[in-house]
C-alpha cells in the first residue's frame, strides 16, 4: 500500500493537473451528434479548444456561454438559456452537454435550474437532450470531470427499467479517460472476437480517432454513442466497467438498469489481460479465440526479448490517478521498479500502487523525485519533456495531452497487442541511449606510420 504525500507548496510549478470541464468535454466528444457548451468565459473554452485540436489534430466541436464582465457580476442565466436555444435553433444537435466551469462555480450558478427554465420557455426544442454537469476547474482533474460526466450521461439518457438481458449478446463498456481512441478500438475488437455486441459510453474510439468525412464541416461530433443505443444500455447482459473513477458512474447505472457489471481498474499488461479474456469467455459461453491466445504467446515472447532493457529499469510516473495506476502495474509486471509517482489530485486507486509513496503533485514534484530515484526513464505527457530534458533521461509519452508527437491519440497500450507494443517501445528508448564502453587501446602499442611519412615534397 502506497504512502499518499500530500502537496506543501503553496502553487503548482509546471502544472501536471488538466481541468474538470476539459475532462467532461471529453466524455461529451464520445456521443453522437453532441456538443459541449462551456458555461464560462470565452477563455476557458478556447484554452480546452486548444488542448483538444493540438492532441488530436482535428477541429473539435466546442461552444460556450462567453460571461463577460456584467454578467458575472449581475447573472448569467441568460447567457445559458441563450446559448442553449442558439444551439437548438442553428445546429439541431442530438445532445447538448453542459458542464460548468471555475468561473460560473464561483459565482453559484445553479445549472440544473437553469436547464428547468430553458425547458419552460422553448418547449419546441424537447427532442434535443441537454446533460448538466457541475465541473469547477478549482477541483479534480481531466479524469474526475470525465466521470462526472459520465454519471450525469447516465442520469440524464438511461430511463429506470428492469430489462436486463433482453439483448442477449450485448455488453455496455463504460470506457474511462485513460483509454486512447485507438484504445477503444482495439477494446471492441476484443469483445466482438466473442461473438458480443459492445455499447461503448462515451466512444471517442468512433468520434476521435481521425478520419475522413465527405461533409466540408459539421458543428458536432463525427461519430461517437448513439443516443438511441444509450438508451438501451439497460437491456444488456452486463456492463464491463475500466477504470476504477468510474465508479459512481458503474452504481447509477447498475441502479437505474439492474444490469451487473464487471470492474476492471484497467486492461494494461498479461495479467489485466487474462482477466478481461476469462470474463469474456464467461459472459459468451466461448473458449478463448485461437487469434487472441496468439497474441499472448506473443506478448510473452516480448516480455523474454526486452527483460535485459526493463528488468530493474528505474521508471517515474506522472499521470492522473487511473493511468498512473495502469503503467505502474504494467511496468511491476515487466521487472521494472518505480522510483517515483506523481499525481495530480488524490484519488483511491493511489492507495493500491506498487510503490513506497505516491506525491500529489506538478511536474517540479516528478523532477525532483525523479533525480532523488535516480530514474532512467520518465511516463508523463509532453508537458514533461524540458523535465526529462533537464534530467537527461528519455520520455515516453502517455496520457493528455500529446502535442509534439503525430498519433499519440491512435496509439493502443491496452490488451496484448498494446502491452507489446509497449515493452518494444520502452526497450528501444532504453536501447538509444546505451552506450558501449570505447575499445581499450595501450598507450605502448606500435602506431603505424602515416603515409607519405619521411617523404620531403618541393
Amino acid at each position: 500500500m502506497a504512502e499518499i504525500k500530500k502537496r506543501s507548496k503553496p502553487l503548482a510549478v509546471n502544472p501536471l493537473k488538466t481541468s474538470q470541464p476539459l475532462g467532461a468535454a471529453l466524455a461529451f466528444l464520445g456521443l453522437r451528434d453532441a456538443i459541449p457548451m462551456f458555461h464560462g468565459s470565452q477563455g476557458c473554452t478556447a484554452f480546452a479548444k486548444v488542448f483538444f485540436v493540438r492532441h488530436f489534430r482535428e477541429p473539435i466541436p466546442l461552444q460556450t456561454t462567453a460571461m463577460d464582465q456584467i454578467s458575472t457580476v449581475l447573472s448569467s442565466d441568460e447567457n445559458v438559456i441563450e446559448g442553449l436555444r442558439s444551439i437548438c435553433d442553428k445546429n439541431r444537435p442530438a445532445i447538448i452537454g453542459l458542464p460548468t466551469t471555475g468561473l460560473s462555480e464561483t459565482q453559484g450558478t445553479d445549472i440544473l435550474r437553469l436547464v428547468r427554465e430553458f425547458r419552460t420557455r422553448h418547449p419546441e426544442y424537447a427532442d434535443i437532450a441537454v446533460v448538466p454537469v457541475n465541473t469547477p476547474d478549482f477541483s479534480g482533474c481531466l479524469e474526475s470531470g470525465y466521470a462526472l460526466a459520465v454519471s450525469a450521461i447516465i442520469d440524464t439518457l438511461i430511463p429506470e427499467t428492469r430489462h436486463a438481458g433482453r439483448r442477449r449478446r450485448q455488453v455496455n463498456v463504460l470506457a474511462g479517460s485513460m483509454l486512447t481512441p485507438g484504445d477503444i478500438e482495439a477494446l471492441r475488437d476484443w469483445i466482438e472476437a466473442f461473438g458480443l455486441r459492445a455499447v461503448v459510453l462515451p466512444d471517442i474510439g468512433d468520434s476521435l480517432d481521425g478520419h475522413l468525412v465527405d461533409a466540408e464541416f459539421t458543428p458536432l461530433t463525427l461519430g461517437g454513442t448513439p443516443r438511441s443505443e444509450i438508451a438501451a444500455m439497460g437491456e444488456s447482459i452486463a456492463t464491463l466497467v475500466v477504470g476504477r473513477s468510474l465508479g459512481a458512474a458503474a452504481d447509477r447505472l447498475k441502479a437505474r438498469t439492474g444490469v451487473p457489471d464487471l470492474r476492471f481498474d484497467h486492461l494494461m499488461g498479461l495479467d489485466a489481460a487474462d482477466a478481461f479474456t476469462m470474463a469474456l469467455a464467461q459472459l459468451s459461453g466461448q473458449p478463448v479465440p485461437p487469434g487472441i491466445e496468439r497474441q499472448r504467446a506473443q506478448l510473452q515472447d516480448a516480455m523474454v526479448d526486452t527483460h535485459f532493457m526493463t528488468g530493474f529499469a528505474r521508471v517515474a510516473l506522472a499521470l492522473d490517478p487511473d493511468l498512473l495506476a495502469a503503467w505502474a502495474d504494467f511496468l511491476l509486471g515487466a521487472g521494472a521498479q518505480i522510483v517515483a509517482a506523481v499525481a495530480p489530485v488524490r484519488a483511491a486507486v493511489l492507495d493500491d500502487l506498487p510503490c513506497a509513496e505516491v506525491q500529489i503533485g506538478d511536474l517540479e514534484d516528478l523532477e525532483r523525485a525523479a533525480a532523488g530515484g535516480e530514474a532512467q526513464l520518465i511516463v508523463a505527457s509532453s508537458h514533461a519533456a524540458q523535465s526529462a530534458e533537464r534530467l537527461g533521461v528519455p520520455l515516453l509519452r502517455a496520457g493528455f495531452p500529446q502535442y509534439d508527437r503525430a498519433g499519440g491519440h491512435a496509439r493502443a497500450w491496452i490488451g496484448y497487442r498494446g502491452a507489446r507494443q509497449a515493452l518494444f517501445d520502452i526497450a528501444n528508448l532504453f536501447l538509444d541511449r546505451h552506450h558501449d564502453l570505447p575499445a581499450y587501446h595501450s598507450r605502448y602499442r606500435a602506431q603505424p606510420a602515416p603515409t607519405g611519412a619521411g617523404v620531403v615534397r618541393h
